[in-house]
């Protein structure tokens, strides 16, 4: 019984997170959090001389919660400081439909060396 009850509990942990599947050919210094990430969106264009370091993909899991467009943001912007990613561009992005309730967005992540706080970006919102 015990056993049972433990398993339940670990599937509903871990199935209300969105599935995330990253993938990076290299890594930078990690940044800290005084150091800006910037997020630019489908339309944003990447400045020149950027790396691109990796690239995410952020699903439904089938029960996922808090899977809104700035909740992956901000759960990209956290895999992007421990990667050393200062820009992440938002490749593709799907909306909630009759499939699913969340976005679904791919995203590649960058190390832009120059300052990333002149660059044109989207704005995370507080929900």
């Amino acid at each position: 019984m015990k056993r049972l009850s433990l398993l339940v509990f670990v599937f509903l942990a871990f199935s209300c997170s969105p599935k995330i599947t990253s993938n990076f050919e290299s890594s930078e210094k990690p940044l800290t959090i005084e150091d800006p990430v910037v997020f630019l969106d489908v339309h944003h264009a990447i400045p020149e001389g950027a790396k691109k370091i990796g690239n995410a993909r952020y699903q439904d899991s089938g029960f996922t919660t808090d899977c809104d467009f700035n909740s992956h943001l901000t759960k990209a912007r956290k895999l992007a400081r421990e990667k050393g990613a200062n820009l992440v561009k938002v490749t593709e992005k799907r909306t909630p439909d009759i499939w699913s309730l969340c976005y679904r967005i791919k995203v590649d992540f960058f190390y832009y060396d120059g300052d990333v706080t002149t660059i044109p970006q989207y704005k995370l919102q507080l929900n």
